[in-house]
């Protein structure tokens, strides 16, 4: 989670909902954290860790294929890759 603090902050440089009741020229301690899918993503992967569910072989093959390419695509990426160093 990302979570930025600024402490002696200007209450001048508030919004003003916030400034509401704060006397001109105090300080104050300001808290910023991240919320959403950075927290859902550290959720996941913290259920995932205590509780790991387990995974078929068909499956496990079927998530690495996703990511494997045909081998005259990996040729093709390669020589394009090469092309770019020659030029």
């Amino acid at each position: 989670m990302n979570r930025i603090v600024r402490e002696h902050y200007p209450v001048e440089k508030l919004p003003e909902d916030l400034r509401e009741g704060r006397p001109a020229g105090a300080t104050v301690t300001v808290t910023v954290e991240d919320e959403g899918w950075e927290t859902d993503f550290e959720l996941e992967v913290e259920k995932l860790l205590h509780h790991p569910e387990p995974v078929s072989l068909r499956d496990a093959r079927a998530m690495v294929q996703q990511r494997l390419l045909d081998p005259d695509e990996a040729v093709a990426r390669i020589r394009a890759l090469r092309d770019e160093w020659d030029t």
